[in-house]
């Protein structure tokens, strides 16, 4: 996963943002079936969790890009 160019077009970010909401998705899922019983491996689990929180920062970072918030600072 490349991290976030800003001098990337709208464009390519918009679509690395619809890639990224999509394993977002797909680790929520993930982890939600993994937590319905013991899970065999607690490393597999918790190296999932990480991800899924370094894919929510990135969203994070991608949506401030393309649409910044001007009272954020105000």
């Amino acid at each position: 996963m490349e991290p976030n160019d800003p001098t990337d077009p709208p464009e390519v970010l918009q679509a690395r943002l619809v890639e990224l909401r999509t394993e977002h998705r797909d680790l929520d899922e993930a982890i939600r079936r993994m937590t319905m019983t013991p899970p065999d491996d607690e490393l597999l689990l918790r190296r999932l969790k990480k991800r899924k929180l370094l894919i929510k920062d990135r969203l994070s970072a991608l949506e401030r890009l393309l649409d910044p918030d001007p009272d954020e600072y105000a």
